[in-house]
């Protein structure tokens, strides 16, 4: 299946109807752009629809962070937007994952999420970001606290997201899941060439495919783009800071070739072949 990867323009305060408008428009545009080329599903980073700044919602002011003031985001043009998009997805036939923020019932926190729209328009499942930074997790957002997948022809995908390639616990699980592609989308924070690297090196090791979104101001050195399950680069998005897609074809059969043995590796067959009572395995100070 042909999958595209997107980098947007981030919209970091909540309370800029203005701003809100633009990410959700630009958000279409680049959906119509992805169908177009012939995707049958669109990526998007974290917080595409809106990344709050933690500075703008700290309840406390600016200079000392604390608990976010959820009341200053315009939720009703959020979710308009959301709408927006459920409708464009339908009308372009285009699966469509993108970061957003999941408001919960008060006093709760919200989720920083992953929803996931299929092709029919409907929202078929959400990511919750279970690893979350110290800030986001003291003054921002609810973890979340499972894996989840879906299915698009035949192809099943995993969710990751924020800082998440830092921790390869949830990419083996992914791997145990059956998964072809694991999707994680960022905001880049301060690490976008890191996460990059990491991404290729979960591909590599995981034997799947990765798709790594990010924001368009990290492009000059870690732009958006599709992993093939060797770590390298298929697709990547242009390093010059505009909103853009890439496209790449994921092939699942090539992929699967290693995985039986990597998982046969791990099920206890050395043991029986270990050397006990020998010293020249036993000594290790001598050549």
């Amino acid at each position: 299946m042909r999958l595209a990867v997107a980098q947007t323009t981030a919209c970091d305060d909540p309370r800029d109807i203005a701003g809100l408008r633009r990410a959700g428009l630009e958000i279409r545009r680049l959906m119509l752009e992805a169908r177009q080329l012939g995707a049958r599903l669109v990526h998007f980073p974290e917080g595409a629809t809106c990344t709050p700044n933690k500075r703008t919602m700290s309840s406390t002011g600016r200079e000392h962070i604390g608990p976010s003031d959820w009341t200053r985001f315009e939720w009703a043009v959020l979710r308009e937007e959301l709408d927006a998009i459920g409708t464009c997805a339908r009308e372009l036939g285009l699966w469509t994952v993108l970061g957003s923020v999941h408001p919960l019932t008060e006093p709760n926190r919200p989720h920083n999420s992953l929803y996931v729209v299929s092709d029919r328009g409907q929202l078929v499942t959400r990511y919750d970001e279970r690893m979350l930074s110290n800030t986001k997790v003291s003054f921002m957002y609810a973890p979340g606290s499972i894996p989840v997948t879906f299915d698009v022809d035949g192809v099943r995908f995993g969710c990751t997201l924020g800082m998440e390639s830092h921790f390869p616990e949830l990419f083996a699980e992914y791997e145990r899941l059956d998964v072809d592609c694991v999707l994680f989308s960022t905001t880049g924070g301060a690490l976008p060439d890191g996460f990059s690297a990491e991404m290729q090196g979960h591909a590599a090791s995981n034997s799947y495919w990765t798709s790594f979104a990010v924001h368009a101001q990290h492009s000059a050195t870690a732009p958006s783009g599709i992993i093939a399950s060797g770590g390298r680069w298929a697709a990547r998005c242009p390093a010059d800071g505009s909103a853009a897609i890439a496209v790449a074809d994921i092939s699942c059969d090539a992929q699967n070739l290693s995985r039986p043995w990597r998982r046969t590796a791990r099920s206890g067959i050395y043991e029986p072949h270990l050397v006990n009572g020998d010293p020249r395995s036993d000594d290790r100070d001598s050549f």
